[in-house]
């Protein structure tokens, strides 16, 4: 199994800080209890940026800090709000950077890069997490129909979602023309480079 690494540890640990600072970022709207928030930014950055080990362990950080109590997504914490309307959404977190990173990390960079960064983020770090997320809302709160659940957790979120796939695909776009994912990760084994190695 490939080992853990410190600086691995370290970056999750720092997206981790940015997915808790955008969650703060939110706008609620009238007719459903999902809230308009910047979190799935985070997680598609976390994915793209840290590749599928570290991007999953940055959004698993902040889901424990909340189940033991933290303030960590939008001020709130508590088994209670992991359990809560939203509660599907947030677990679907992790598989979204999960699959995003699977797919970062074995990206070739050419000029389609922005345009395959924006499709893989749009799918797994949107699409993939409203199964889930509608599915649970659904059950939670009494919805008593497929169209009333996808009004209220899918349909209005869908454009904000697709701007953020956009954000997401041309921040890491940048990023990776001064440090590609090639030197996070080494080659063909998607763990991070030691210090030694990635100074040779």
């Amino acid at each position: 199994m490939k080992k853990w690494t410190t600086r691995g540890l370290i970056f999750s640990a720092l997206f981790a800080g940015i997915m808790i600072a955008m969650s703060y970022l939110k706008f609620i709207l009238p007719f459903s209890t999902v809230p308009i928030t910047l979190q799935t930014l985070a997680v598609m950055l976390a994915g793209s940026i840290l590749g599928a080990r570290y991007g999953t362990l940055a959004v698993l950080i902040v889901i424990g800090l909340a189940a033991v109590g933290f303030p960590v997504l939008g001020g709130r914490g508590g088994i209670s709000l992991l359990v809560g309307p939203t509660g599907g959404y947030i677990f679907s977190w992790p598989f979204a950077a999960l699959f995003i990173g699977l797919f970062a990390q074995r990206m070739k960079q050419t000029k389609y890069t922005f345009v395959k960064l924006l499709v893989v983020n749009f799918i797994f770090g949107a699409l993939l997490v409203y199964p889930g997320g509608v599915s649970w809302l659904a059950y939670n709160t009494g919805i008593d129909s497929l169209a009333k659940a996808l009004t209220a957790g899918m349909w209005p979120f869908l454009p904000g979602d697709f701007v953020k796939a956009v954000l997401c695909a041309a921040v890491v776009s940048a990023v990776w023309k001064v440090y590609p994912i090639e030197r996070i990760l080494g080659r063909d084994s998607g763990v991070w480079l030691d210090e030694e190695k990635a100074t040779v």
